[in-house]
C-alpha cells in the first residue's frame, strides 16, 4: 500500500498513519525524518541538503525527491510506505509522479481528511487552558496564532493538491471531525474496496439476486430516453360513397283504351 494523506495541521494524519502502520506492516515517510537521516548519514543528497539547511534556505524540490526515492528504495519501504508531510506543493507532487514512474510504483490512493478550522481552533484554546489548570507546560503548538499561521500556508500551498488528485481520479475524502476510530474504519473500507473489485473481476459473475445494490442516493438515476414522437399521417380522407339518389320510379304510362265504336256513339249523342 502506497498513500498520501493530506489534510490541516491538527487533522489527525499522524494518528491515522500510526494506525496504518501498525496494521498493514507499511512504514511513515516524514519529510523532515528523511532530511535529518539524509544528512546524518552522510549520503550525497543529505550532504547536499546539509549545505542548503545550514543557510537557513528552504531544500529544493528535486533534492526533497531525491531523498524520498532513496528512503523508498530500503527494504522496509517494500510492503508500502505513507507520506507524511510530502507532497506540500503541485511541483512537489509531478516531481513525485516522474520518480514513481521511473521506480515502475503507482500510488493506491490520496486520502483528504476533512477538517473544520474553527473547531480546531477552538480544540486548541480549550486544550491550553486544560493544561494550564494543571499546571503542565504548554506544546510549542499549543498557540491559536501559529495554528492559524499554518492553516493559511495549508490553503496557500497544499491545498490545490486536492484538486490535482481529484482530477487524476485518486482522492478519497473522510470526515477528519468524527471519532478516531470512525476516521480509521473509513478509511480502512477504502483501501479494501480495489482488492474486492479485483476478486470480483477473477470469479464468475454472481447472480443478481447476489449482488448488493448501494443505497438510493448513492445510485445515479437511471437513464431514460425520450418517447420519440412518431410524425403522424394526415388523416386519411373516408371515402363516402355518394348515396345515389332515388329517383321517383315511373309509373309506366298506360296507354289510353280504345274506344268501342258503340262507346264513340253514345258520347257524341249525349253531346246532342
Amino acid at each position: 500500500m502506497r498513500l498520501i494523506l493530506l489534510g490541516p495541521p491538527g487533522a489527525g494524519k499522524g494518528t491515522q498513519a500510526q494506525r496504518l502502520v501498525s496494521k498493514h506492516g507499511i512504514v511513515q515517510l516524514s519529510t523532515g525524518d528523511m532530511l535529518r537521516a539524509a544528512v546524518a548519514a552522510g549520503t550525497p543528497v543529505g550532504l547536499r541538503a546539509k549545505d542548503i539547511m545550514d543557510r537557513g534556505d528552504l531544500v529544493p524540490d528535486d533534492i526533497v525527491v531525491a531523498i524520498v526515492a532513496d528512503r523508498i528504495s530500503e527494504p522496509d519501504a517494500k510492503e508500502g510506505f505513507i507520506l507524511d508531510g510530502f507532497p506540500r506543493t503541485v511541483a512537489q507532487a509531478e516531481a513525485l509522479d516522474q520518480m514513481l514512474r521511473e521506480k515502475g510504483l503507482d500510488l493506491d490512493g490520496v486520502v483528504e481528511l476533512k477538517v473544520d478550522e474553527g473547531i480546531l481552533i477552538r480544540r486548541i484554546e480549550s486544550r491550553i487552558r486544560e493544561t494550564l489548570a494543571r499546571g503542565e507546560p504548554l506544546r510549542k503548538d499549543d498557540d491559536p496564532e501559529i495554528l492559524k499561521t499554518r492553516l493559511e500556508a495549508y490553503r496557500r500551498q497544499t491545498a490545490p493538491l486536492i484538486d490535482y488528485y481529484r482530477d487524476k481520479g485518486m482522492l478519497r475524502g473522510v470526515d477528519g471531525m468524527a471519532p478516531i476510530d470512525e476516521v480509521t474504519a473509513a478509511i480502512d473500507w477504502i483501501f479494501q474496496k480495489p482488492a474486492a473489485v479485483k476478486t470480483l473481476a477473477k470469479q464468475a459473475k454472481p447472480k443478481k439476486s447476489q449482488v448488493k445494490q448501494a443505497p438510493a442516493a448513492a445510485r445515479p438515476a437511471p437513464k431514460t430516453k425520450a418517447p420519440v414522437k412518431k410524425a403522424q399521417k394526415p388523416a386519411k380522407a373516408k371515402k363516402t360513397a355518394a348515396k345515389p339518389v332515388k329517383k321517383a320510379a315511373k309509373k309506366p304510362v298506360r296507354p289510353a283504351p280504345k274506344k268501342t265504336p258503340k262507346q264513340t256513339l253514345k258520347k257524341s249523342k249525349k253531346r246532342r
